[in-house]
Order: structure tokens, then C-alpha cells, then sequence
């Protein structure tokens, strides 16, 4: 699968910027209707499974639905996106709730504005698998953690079962390109999600990336048959 937003070369940030800034205002009805709602139980479950944090950092903050899942459990949030237009649909939806302790900014993941040891938990929905270098995002995660702090990322999956892995990329090659031509005006939108998933390492390859850039206690959570899934580890005391 092919998608003209997925480029393997120095130019991958930039075209991810390009896709995100086209999808901003309809990314949230999308993902409701890719996952049939399903997306928001996950993202409570990562959210459950980062315990209680005092700082967090929600990292590809997006429309900002894990941000905002921190905030009103008490948190100081800051919700951090490369994409001006994700940041300006979470800053709207943050001025509707008034919720306090939550600022956004723009930030690139691979060189990130903050000290060594600055949050409890860093937090990614959908955002690790967008990176041009995820060695080097896990290692710029690593860094802003304290010791003893927790990474949790939720993601596209790849499923074990061959047959149900072929069915599950059949449907993100024939379905979605239906939906971002219906919804943004281009099937490439939506095309991206196979085009991104077939050269991600999912699941099992992301948590041995983690081992080997120094992250400990590294495991993952799996959904709707390891087609989703949380990948999580902390950082050494």
C-alpha cells in the first residue's frame, strides 16, 4: 500500500506534518468511526496504566483526548504536537471543559524542549509509529523521564494470527482510503495508516527497542486480537 503522505527518506517529518494539518479538524469523527468508538476505552486503558502521575507529557498530543484524560484525573499536563493545526483543535476543545494544569505546546518528539528527568509519565496515542527515528524518540523519552517514570504508547498493532493479520490489512487497504476520500477529499489520508503499519516494528519489535535504548519492566498490552496494543516500560531508578 502506497500513500503519497508516506515517504521513508529525509523527507518523512515534513509529510507527516502535510497529512496532519489536512486532517486536524476531522481526526476525531475519524477515529470514532475506524474504531467504532472502541479508540476512547483504549486510551482510558493507558491512561489507567500510567497509575498516578503528577507530570505527565502527552507526546503527539493530537486533538488532545489522552491530555485531557490526565487533566481531569488531577495531572499538570503538557500536551506537545509538531502539527499547529492538532494543537489549535486541543486548545479549542480545552477551552469548552476549563480544565486547569494543561498547557500545549508545538514540539518536535525527536529534540524536545524540556531537561533531563521533567515527567512521571510520557505518554503517545497514535504517534510513535509517525516518528522519522523512533530509536531516537525513545531515547528523547528516556531522558525527560524521572527515574522510576513510565512510557506508555498506543498504537496500530500487528496481529500474530496470519490469517486474521490478512484480513485486518484488508480492511485498512480497501476501507480507509474509502473514508479519507469521503471525509478529507483524499484517499492518501487514510492510506497512510497501512503505508506507516507495514514498516513499524508494532507491538513486539517496539518493546524490544525499548529494552535496547535502557528502558526496564517493558511489556505490552494487546486489543481486538493484537490488532491495538499499549506498549509501556519505565525508566531505571
Amino acid at each position: 500500500m502506497e500513500s503519497k503522505f508516506y515517504q521513508a527518506d529525509e523527507r518523512r517529518a515534513e509529510k507527516v506534518h502535510e497529512l496532519f494539518a489536512t486532517i486536524a479538524r476531522r481526526y476525531d469523527r475519524l477515529n470514532d468511526i475506524m474504531s467504532a468508538g472502541q479508540h476512547r476505552r483504549w486510551k482510558r486503558r493507558l491512561v489507567e496504566l500510567a497509575g498516578e502521575p503528577r507530570d505527565v507529557l502527552d507526546l503527539c498530543c493530537g486533538t488532545g483526548d489522552i491530555a485531557l484524560m490526565f487533566a481531569r484525573r488531577g495531572a499538570t499536563v503538557t500536551g506537545a504536537d509538531f502539527t499547529w493545526e492538532m494543537l489549535q483543535v486541543a486548545a479549542t476543545r480545552c477551552g469548552r471543559e476549563k480544565v486547569s494544569r494543561l498547557e500545549w505546546i508545538r514540539a518536535d518528539a525527536l529534540r524536545l524542549p524540556f531537561g533531563e528527568n521533567s515527567f512521571d509519565v510520557v505518554s503517545v496515542g497514535y504517534g510513535l509509529r509517525n516518528l522519522a527515528n523512533i530509536d531516537l524518540g525513545l531515547r528523547e523519552i528516556l531522558r525527560v523521564l524521572r527515574p522510576g517514570g513510565k512510557f506508555l504508547s498506543l498504537d496500530f498493532g500487528k496481529p500474530e494470527s496470519k490469517p486474521f493479520r490478512a484480513a485486518y490489512f484488508g480492511y485498512l487497504r480497501v476501507v480507509l482510503p474509502i473514508l479519507g476520500r469521503l471525509f478529507c477529499g483524499d484517499p492518501d489520508t487514510h492510506g497512510y495508516i497501512l503505508a506507516s503499519l507495514q514498516n513499524y516494528p508494532a507491538q513486539r519489535g517496539t518493546k524490544e527497542l525499548m529494552e535496547s535504548c535502557g528502558y526496564c519492566e517493558c511489556g505490552f498490552e494487546e486489543f481486538s486480537r493484537g490488532s491495538m496494543a499499549i506498549n509501556y516500560g519505565s525508566k531505571p531508578q
